[in-house]
């Protein structure tokens, strides 16, 4: 590991030895590669050096661990918390191979543990957002012995419960806004900005952020998102799953999650409230919460009331 002075840490490498001559001890953010037995590398970093570990798994697919660090670190002390960022193999800041088949939900699944062992990690939590929340499932069914707890954030129950919700939230789209999405789609122009545009202003500002501007942590995600790996598991956009998590359903394993679980959504989520509300119920020590002004990306657009809950999770 390499210990890197990043943005929010003042002091340089000497202040830091001197500061270890008087006794006094303070924890560099640490930058760490993990060669995975596939060859490739992942990144990730740590930040804090309280008792309180946490693994976060973004969503996507493809996207990366911006908008977790830059809303997480408002609100946890690193005098508490010891939180871990990575970028999923293919995202942002880790090796982007162009290869197809390395985009399933198994391998990925096998990749946070590979994570997990080079941090060194035990009794920790792990926290998912959205398809990271897929993640964190397939993760806990596997290798749950490892984990303290599990955070379950915006994440469905199966891809069927998420897609017949999401095709309610657009019959409730504008007729206009409608009949525009099914013109484009019908002629199979999916990556026209116009139609991207119609998803930006019309889908997204309602249901993956509702703030207005958008805060640069989102923007800079939707920049550097792996559009492959996207197009791959899950399809063209939010409505049209074509990829080849579209028949995922994890509704008759939650009472295998043995670990406490707090499963958070927004009102005005794409994930259906009654579902989140139902995963909750079916974890034998789950919690459920729904943020009442917040949507997918509730961190954001309801976060006294998101991270309060995350907090008391940890701390109860």
């Amino acid at each position: 590991m390499l210990p890197l002075l990043e943005r929010g840490a003042p002091m340089n490498k000497i202040f830091l030895i001197f500061l270890t001559l008087l006794g006094i001890h303070a924890m560099a953010d640490t930058i760490q590669y993990i060669k995975l037995d596939n060859g490739y590398k992942v990144w990730t970093k740590r930040v804090g050096h309280g008792p309180i570990k946490i693994l976060t798994l973004h969503g996507g697919p493809g996207c990366s661990h911006e908008y977790i660090e830059n809303s997480f670190e408002k609100f946890f002390s690193p005098d508490e918390y010891e939180i871990f960022y990575y970028d999923q193999l293919g995202s942002y800041k880790s090796d982007q191979p162009d290869d197809l088949s390395l985009w399933t939900v198994d391998r990925f699944r096998d990749e946070v543990e590979q994570v997990r062992k080079a941090l060194g990690l035990e009794n920790f939590y792990l926290y998912g957002q959205s398809w990271g929340g897929m993640l964190a499932i397939e993760y806990a069914l596997k290798y749950q012995s490892h984990l303290k707890g599990l955070i379950l954030s915006n994440t469905p129950g199966s891809i069927a419960s998420y897609q017949t919700y999401i095709s309610q939230l657009r019959l409730q789209l504008p007729e206009a806004v409608q009949g525009e999405l099914l013109s484009y789609e019908e002629k199979g122009d999916l990556l026209n900005p116009g139609y991207e545009k119609i998803m930006l202003e019309e889908v997204y500002s309602r249901h993956l952020c509702r703030l207005d501007p958008w805060p640069e942590d989102i923007m800079d995600v939707f920049q550097h998102i792996n559009a492959k790996i996207y197009q791959t598991m899950q399809g063209p956009n939010e409505f049209i799953i074509t990829g080849n998590f579209k028949n995922w359903d994890r509704w008759s394993d939650f009472p295998k999650i043995k670990v406490p679980t707090l499963v958070i959504s927004g009102r005005y989520d794409t994930i259906n409230p009654a579902d989140t509300l139902k995963i909750g119920k079916l974890l034998p020590k789950g919690r459920a919460k729904i943020c009442e002004n917040g949507s997918h990306l509730a961190q954001y657009d309801d976060a006294e009331n998101y991270f309060g809950t995350l907090r008391d999770f940890f701390t109860k």
